[in-house]
């Protein structure tokens, strides 16, 4: 079967009127707020050398942060403003989402529209500004009827740059919560479906080159004084915009669902959304998120439902590192839990936790079961995670409890590590134990005798707005307890398979199968 006959292009055109809605709205949006903000600056700064330059300074640093770094800083910030202001006004506003996305956005677009809205203005002719006060005009009229109408062109260009600036970008927000074409591509990497992925790039390059082409049109228009050029530009951008209006129009969904960043959380999302479904309950699925970001938008009603995992709440969210046993941590945090309204429904019958994981064959011929023998050999080696794990509580944990220190440390994406380890790109991974990826490469997980990893069983947690909802509870009642490690594997596994049957939804199904017979 070729590339472009498979049944996924089907299923990424299906949540194409959603994906690219919320992309153009957040990127016009962005661009909207850069334009009111850079413009007035760069008119009033062009004549100020001190002020020029440090707009131009502040606005280029802005460029050297990474987009994805720009748009989850935001995230923080915002939600403490919003707390300062539930405190001191008695409201507050989700830092969820669509705010800190066009808010980074916003900012990301201000370089090229400063510089070129300056560079415009500074080179209109001398001569030509001496004629404008010769026949009595203000510095006002001079700027609206002579300098603004001579460096449009110019400045046209830099909003040309800033929107496909902005467009790309866009697709980092995923991780916050904004819908975007980057949720292909960032479900696509996690399930390695390539077509997604492919899809994803190819609809925000789209995208990018008509706003462009669109731009470029008023631009023509405008350097031509020809007013049907240039209508015909901004008629073709409001549009796009009001098309991408049509799916939210059509009403949300009554449950969102959330889900982190890795295979497992897209098969566990669609698996309670389609018993939602069944229930005669709609949901949607929030996708993507990161474990900070999924538990704040759980408490602050962004989120009605998701599945988390005992020892990351633990560690990351209550910032214990006394490690306790299973049925202790698990009574403990429904407690916690509880205090902030946030409802452990249950746990869902398998544990998702952090193991070093190395190839068996390596391990066997040096004689390494568990992590303390792998401590003695860990100076030669190499060790690979996911983006969060050397950051976590949990690896310090490790290194305080067996001594590692390993040669070298890499991080990379959670399912390249696997083939890594076996291909003996790293000597040693921080694997989990839940998936299925282990056995395919043969890998075996060290045992932890000095219990330095507290227990990771997955749970099933309802947003305090949910927390007196039968109707959800009853619908999610049928998961608990009865998914078993191994069937939790294969269905990892077949996540990660890279085919027309691994989609999330499919094996979500599939998974349903197993756990529903009796």
């Amino acid at each position: 079967m070729s590339l472009f006959s498979d049944p996924r292009w089907g299923e990424a055109l299906a949540h194409l009127p959603d994906y690219l809605g919320s992309h153009v709205r957040v990127s016009v949006a962005a661009l909207a707020l850069g334009l009111a903000v850079s413009l007035p600056l760069a008119i009033a700064a062009r004549n100020r050398p001190l002020m020029r330059g440090a707009l131009l300074g502040l606005a280029s640093i802005v460029q050297t942060v990474p987009g994805l770094a720009l748009l989850a800083l935001f995230y923080p910030l915002l939600l403490a403003l919003s707390s300062v202001s539930l405190q001191w006004f008695g409201f507050g506003f989700s830092a969820f989402g669509f705010l800190p996305a066009v808010l980074a956005l916003a900012l990301y677009s201000m370089l090229p529209v400063l510089r070129n809205t300056i560079t415009g203005l500074n080179g209109v002719e001398p001569s030509i500004l001496e004629a404008a006060q010769g026949v009595g005009m203000t510095e006002l009229q001079s700027l609206v009827s002579v300098e603004l109408p001579l460096a449009l062109p110019v400045m046209m260009a830099g909003i040309r740059t800033a929107a496909v600036w902005v467009i790309g970008t866009a697709t980092l927000s995923t991780p916050i919560g904004q819908t975007s074409l980057g949720n292909y591509i960032f479900a696509g990497l996690q399930t390695q479906n390539w077509v997604f992925v492919l899809f994803g790039c190819l609809a925000a390059a789209l995208l990018a080159l008509a706003v462009d082409q669109l731009l470029a049109l008023i631009e023509i228009g405008i350097r031509a004084r020809s007013r049907v050029r240039a209508g015909l530009g901004a008629l073709g951008i409001a549009a796009l915009v009001a098309a991408t209006l049509v799916p939210s129009m059509a009403g949300r969904a009554a449950y969102v669902v959330g889900a982190k960043t890795f295979a497992e959380q897209y098969v566990l999302s669609a698996l309670i959304a389609q018993r939602l479904a069944r229930a005669g309950l709609s949901a949607t699925t929030r996708e993507g998120l990161g474990s900070n970001v999924i538990y704040q938008a759980l408490l602050n009603g962004d989120i009605d439902v998701y599945v988390d995992y005992s020892g990351t709440l633990w560690v990351n969210q209550f910032h214990i590192s006394e490690t306790r046993p299973r049925a202790e941590l698990l009574a403990e945090l429904k407690t916690m839990l509880a205090r902030q309204g946030v409802t452990l429904l249950g746990e869902l019958g398998f544990e998702n936790a952090y193991a070093l994981v190395m190839p068996k064959k390596r391990a066997e011929a040096l004689h390494i079961r568990t992590i303390a023998d792998l401590a003695a050999q860990a100076p030669t080696m190499s060790i690979a995670a996911d983006y969060e794990f050397f950051s976590r509580p949990e690896w310090e944990s490790l290194r305080q409890a067996y001594g590692l220190k390993f040669r070298a440390q890499r991080q990379m994406q959670p399912d390249f590590m696997y083939a890594a380890a076996a291909s003996g790109e790293v000597d040693v991974i921080a694997g989990y134990t839940s998936d299925g990826l282990i056995s395919k490469y043969d890998l075996v997980a060290l045992g932890d005798p000095r219990q330095a990893i507290p227990p990771y069983d997955a749970i099933v947690l309802i947003s305090p707005k949910r927390a007196g909802d039968q109707a959800l509870r009853s619908a999610l009642q049928p998961l608990l307890g009865r998914i078993d490690i191994s069937d939790m594997r294969e269905a990892n596994l077949r996540a990660a398979g890279g085919n027309d049957a691994s989609s999330p939804d499919t094996v979500a199904r599939w998974l349903w199968d197993k756990i529903a017979k009796p």
